[in-house]
């Protein structure tokens, strides 16, 4: 079975949400990431997966040439 190429949009199943939490909280992607995925903290398994995803696309990121 051939994978598909934009298997990433489909893991994506909330576009925007978590950057919407992140500038309600006026903190941006990362520092929210960070603070969602630090130990003990109390925000709900969907929240988590998404920081999880968001620190993992971060990544993939392709860096620019210049």
């Amino acid at each position: 079975m051939a994978r598909s190429k934009r298997w990433i949009q489909g893991a994506i199943k909330r576009p925007g949400a978590f950057k919407a939490k992140a500038k309600k909280a006026g903190l941006t992607v990362s520092k929210i990431a960070d603070q969602v995925l630090s130990e003990g903290s109390k925000y709900s398994t969907r929240t988590k997966r998404q920081a999880a995803l968001a620190r993992t696309l971060s990544t993939m990121r392709k860096k620019k040439e210049g």
